[in-house]
């Protein structure tokens, strides 16, 4: 027999890989008080008493159902998950793809039920295939064809446009069949994946049609897509009609961002080490760089983008969410009122530039070659305005007005057609108060900093100075870096696999409240308002980081921005 790794032979390290989704599937049902059976993989429920020993008189007690032993998954209860504007590129892309994955990990009920709405003649056989090809090319784990056909019987698709009360009406009844045939009790998540104007209209239906109050003892949730609101008046009138149909504890407002690893190891960094905690504030932190740049342009997307712009896009959830974890102070507890305590309290200390001409930027990106291609600017994009001012790069300075970073500058970026796909969170650190080496010695020391990548790669890069090699003290940068990907067997599940098995658990930690959506609005209107009334953004070309005014701004302050 062949040698593996370490001496393992080869035969049992493939075993042991190839099975670890298999184990941890039928490990997580069994923890749910389900037994696999058959040939196909099929699960029924089958009580703890019925699988004992009948020689004796003592019930059978799962050790994996101790709620302190954590190798017990989180499994979402009986359920199922209706989601509007099914056949757009974000659910064919990631909430079909997830759904399959969150049940090949064993972690939906054997009877979970997935229900598409959309305008398009199908057949629920249609809606199947279409899953099933979303499936195929976009799911994480493997295909396994027992999972899928499990899947396959819950799944139901209702035609028709968000004004057609037939339609609703045919909602109504597919859930009250799928309750009986499936055993969801009742318990539905509403996935709003549909261009926010029709936000209104989806939340009014489901209550004429008596689909968002739950029977006695069941559930019924609204899961909402970014952007919520272009303005602080929209997204309070939003607030108000969301809320007239369901309890602000009912509404999910989605932030894919929060749903990723690196987002969540950033509480963990923080809390969880003494390492950290210390030096995180303004006694020790020179200013904090928080960037999500993309290297691609709008697209097809001009109908939406044109009119929003990246600070709209990005700056108002993704980034001042990232900021507000990265600056909150520690929580009294891991749970959603508590979070949300500490996150409102560092929006609500965000304090503006006095001069925002100085300490804002807004550009468009220009044509230049960009990977060897020839790429067009924003002005010459299909369906694009002449005159736009839209702002496709966005840069803020803000500062925290507490205790911990009074003082500290916070810089948020970002852009499209930039010099690579990125998000971060940069900590930069202050320089030692005094240095005993000559200043040729440090030449090519720069300041301490943590970073955390978000993405591609998720892990954290701490970096500081040490000596080189040789007779002479030199002194440079070096890095020490933690990646997922080669510190962890698991692989990291997508974000939206997080979150969709949270919005059926009801677990609204990653989930933003509705009073921060406000006060996110709140910090971002008088930027808008003033970029509206003062000239146009500046011009950058496709490919770089971004237009001059942005190294402008830093180098005003004595700083300058880090190149991912």
């Amino acid at each position: 027999m062949s040698e593996g790794i370490e001496g393992i032979p080869q035969t049992a390290e493939q075993e042991t890989k190839g099975t670890k989704e298999d184990k941890e599937a039928r490990a997580a049902q069994e923890a749910a008080g389900v037994e696999q059976t058959g040939v196909s993989g099929t699960a029924e429920a089958t009580p703890s008493a019925d699988r004992a020993d009948t020689d004796t008189d003592t019930d059978f007690v799962n050790p994996l159902r101790d709620p302190q032993d954590r190798r017990l998954p989180r499994i979402a209860g009986p359920s199922g998950l209706v989601i509007f504007g099914v056949t757009g590129d974000l659910s064919r892309k990631k909430l079909m793809p997830a759904v399959y994955d969150l049940a090949n990990r064993g972690l939906l009920p054997p009877g979970f039920s997935l229900v598409g709405f959309a305008r398009r003649d199908w057949e629920d056989q249609d809606f199947a295939q279409v899953v099933h090809d979303a499936v195929r090319e976009h799911a994480r784990t493997p295909f396994r064809e027992e999972v899928w056909q499990q899947l396959a019987e819950g799944m139901r698709f209702i035609p028709g446009d968000f004004d057609d009360d037939t339609a609703f009406k045919q909602l109504r009844s597919a859930v009250e069949e799928l309750d009986a045939s499936r055993g969801t009790s009742g318990n539905y998540a509403f996935y709003l994946s549909v261009p926010p104007k029709f936000f209104p209209k989806v939340v009014q239906q489901l209550k004429k049609h008596k689909l968002a109050s739950a029977p006695e003892g069941s559930w019924r949730r609204a899961v909402i897509e970014k952007p919520f609101g272009h303005d602080l008046r929209s997204a309070e009138e939003l607030n108000r009609i969301v809320h007239e149909v369901f309890d602000p504890e009912q509404v999910f407002r989605i932030d894919h961002y929060l749903g990723k690893e690196t987002v969540q190891n950033l509480l963990a960094l923080r809390f969880a080490n003494q390492m950290f905690e210390p030096i995180w504030n303004r006694s020790f932190v020179d200013h904090v760089q928080i960037t999500m740049a993309e290297d691609i342009g709008i697209g097809g997307r001009a109908g939406y983008y044109d009119g929003i712009g990246a600070a709209r896009d990005v700056i108002q959830n993704h980034l001042l969410q990232l900021m507000a974890l990265t600056a909150m102070e520690e929580p009294a507890a891991f749970d959603a009122a508590s979070l949300l305590t500490e996150k409102l309290k560092v929006l609500k200390a965000v304090r503006l530039p006095q001069d925002l001409g100085q300490g804002t930027v807004r550009g468009q990106y220009a044509a230049a070659w960009q990977g060897g291609t020839k790429v067009r600017g924003y002005l010459e994009e299909d369906g694009i305005d002449q005159s736009s001012t839209t702002d496709t790069y966005a840069a803020v300075r803000l500062q925290v007005d507490n205790r911990r970073w009074a003082g500290v500058p916070f810089y948020l970026r970002t852009g499209k057609r930039l010099g690579r796909r990125v998000t971060e969170i940069a900590v930069v650190f202050q320089r030692a108060p005094h240095s005993p080496f000559d200043s040729t010695a440090t030449e090519e020391l720069g300041s301490n900093a943590i970073v955390i990548r978000v993405q591609p790669d998720e892990g954290m890069t701490v970096r500081f100075g040490s000596k080189v090699p040789g007779t002479s003290m030199e002194i440079r940068d070096v890095t020490m870096d933690f990646a997922y990907g080669e510190s962890f067997t698991e692989s990291s599940p997508e974000a939206y696999e997080r979150l969709i098995l949270d919005v059926l658990l009801g677990d609204a930690n990653l989930f933003p409240r509705h009073q921060e959506v406000e006060e996110s609005w709140k910090i971002l209107d008088p930027i808008e308002q003033y970029w509206a009334t003062h000239g146009r953004p500046a011009q950058y070309a496709s490919g770089s980081w971004g237009p001059e005014e942005a190294d402008e701004m830093l180098a005003r302050d004595g700083r300058s921005w880090r190149r991912p």
